[in-house]
């Protein structure tokens, strides 16, 4: 199954580096938007964090269901998975 990830990243944040090159290695298929470069991204991920602009935030899936993750470790990601597989 493929299930469609965003991530919302900064330029400056160590998770967010940590994260993509995860996902590299990993070959995991994901769209990057970095906060610091759109407004409107940066006001979706600090809504979803209750004020805080909070990266990596990873949206997973599309359409009404989604499930957001927040500063999740590769073994958090790879637990969420596992319910799609």
């Amino acid at each position: 199954m493929s299930l469609p990830i965003t991530m919302y990243g900064a330029a400056d944040c160590d998770d967010t580096a940590a994260l993509r090159q995860y996902f590299h290695q990993k070959g995991v298929t994901f769209r990057e938007i970095n906060i610091d470069d759109d407004p409107t991204a940066e006001q979706f991920v600090v809504f979803i964090n209750a004020g805080f602009r909070s990266t990596p935030t990873l949206v997973l899936g599309s359409g009404k269901q989604k499930i957001i993750l927040t500063e999740p470790t590769p073994q958090e990601f790879e637990g969420v998975l596992e319910h799609f597989q």
